[in-house]
Order: structure tokens, then C-alpha cells, then sequence
């Protein structure tokens, strides 16, 4: 699995914590289930993790067993499955707890496939929270980080590869609704940093990985939030 770890730092270096780990391996599926202990003392939230974690389970076991009878009909090697979710805290301040989902799935292909999802629980409200909820609209987002964004990728494009004239024709700068939003802080104060994560796929090949980059809430960022959330960040 390939980790944001990196990302995650930028945003807020967290203390190791304990963990809730459930692993589980059958001569079809190789599973495992992580969730940090700042998530465990939420019971709410850590319901809804159990349930999401019973949820994969069953799915991807299914999954799994019919790929096996299906490889067995047509003769074909079986390659067990992996699936994994791996839960991680990005910050804590007083209103929020931000998380990041970091999910990898193998079924047998050449490679696997890494996806990561964020998770807000604001404690006042006892409730989840999509992170892009919390800002305008997407087309404000576009227009507050959108440019920034595309600079950043072409110049992370360019020194990873060197400069050639064809990879931003090949994968376009995707827009910033296509992005990983993540919720980050420095003092655990307030959110005062903002993470953008372009999966795999999303803005190149599987072999480039993500794209990761960090912006610190500005004025500009700070008036793209809702009124009713913007008591929870401040300015970098």
C-alpha cells in the first residue's frame, strides 16, 4: 500500500497512538481493519466505523469466493484478494476530529489500487462531515485554489519526470472537485491547513502515485468557508 504519510506530516505531526486493528486472512481474502484510538473514544463515531469495517468485510469477502468459483470454472489461477483500510488521525482541535481513510484493494490484476477518503466528526454536533461541505461550493473552491493547484502539479510533474512537453497533455490538471480534501492544523487549535490529494488515476498514471500538496488557510481560504464553520479555522 502506498502511504500519504508524507501529506499527513505537512499538516500535523500526531503522537503514536494505540490502535483498533482486526485482521482476518481465509484461503480467499487477506483483510485488515485500522482505526485510531482518538476515533475509539467517540462512540458514535466508532460505531459507524464497526459498521463500515463489517460492511468491507462482507463485500469484499463476496467478492472474493465468487472470483474463485469463476477462476476455477475457466481453469484459471486463483490470486487470493487483498483489502485494507487503514484509518489515520490528521488533527484534533476542540470542535474537530479530522481523519484520513487510506483503502487498498488487489483482485488479482497486474497491481492493486489505493483510494483515500477524509473523515471530519464535529463533536459539537455528534456527526460526520464531508469536508467539502464545509466551503462554499466547488466552483468557489475552483476559484480560490484551482490555479495554485495546477502550478503546483506542473512543477511537481516536472521534477519528477523532467520536462517533457507532453505530460500535461497526457493527463490534464484535473479540477479541484476531483481532490482529496484534508483538514489539517499546526497547533490543534483551529484548522489552518488545507491538504489536496490527487489519487491514483486522477492526475496521472499508476506508476506516478499521488499527488500531494499543502496550502495554508489564507484570508482568501478562510472567507471560502461557511459562515457556520468558519468559528473552527484560522489563518496560517
Amino acid at each position: 500500500m502506498r502511504r500519504v504519510m508524507g501529506l499527513i506530516a505537512l499538516l500535523l505531526s500526531m503522537p503514536a497512538t494505540a490502535q483498533t486493528k482486526v485482521e482476518a486472512k481465509t484461503a480467499t481474502l487477506d483483510f485488515s481493519y485500522t482505526y485510531p484510538a482518538a476515533a475509539a473514544r467517540v462512540a458514535p463515531l466508532r460505531r459507524w466505523l464497526e459498521a463500515d469495517r463489517a460492511w468491507l468485510r462482507t463485500r469484499t469477502a463476496k467478492m472474493a469466493a465468487a472470483d474463485r468459483r469463476e477462476a476455477a470454472k475457466s481453469d484459471f489461477p486463483f490470486h487470493r484478494h487483498d483489502a485494507t483500510r487503514e484509518w489515520k488521525v490528521v488533527t484534533e482541535t476542540p470542535r474537530l476530529l479530522s481523519l484520513s481513510g487510506e483503502s487498498y484493494s488487489f483482485t488479482g490484476g497486474a497491481h492493486g489500487n489505493t483510494v483515500l477518503e477524509p473523515l471530519v466528526w464535529d463533536k459539537a454536533k455528534a456527526r460526520r462531515i464531508d469536508p467539502r461541505a464545509m466551503f462554499e461550493s466547488p466552483s468557489a473552491m475552483q476559484r480560490v485554489f484551482g490555479a495554485g493547484w495546477c502550478a503546483w502539479l506542473k512543477g511537481e510533474r516536472r521534477r519528477r519526470f523532467g520536462n517533457d512537453p507532453g505530460a500535461d497533455d497526457i493527463f490534464p490538471c484535473p479540477p479541484v472537485s476531483d481532490l482529496t480534501v484534508l483538514l489539517g492544523s499546526t497547533d490543534r487549535r483551529a484548522i489552518d491547513r488545507i491538504g489536496l490529494v490527487a489519487g491514483q488515476y486522477v492526475a496521472g498514471s499508476y506508476a506516478e502515485g499521488m499527488y500531494e500538496m499543502t496550502v495554508p488557510v489564507t484570508p482568501a481560504v478562510l472567507a471560502l468557508v461557511r459562515p457556520e464553520w468558519r468559528g473552527a479555522f484560522a489563518t496560517k
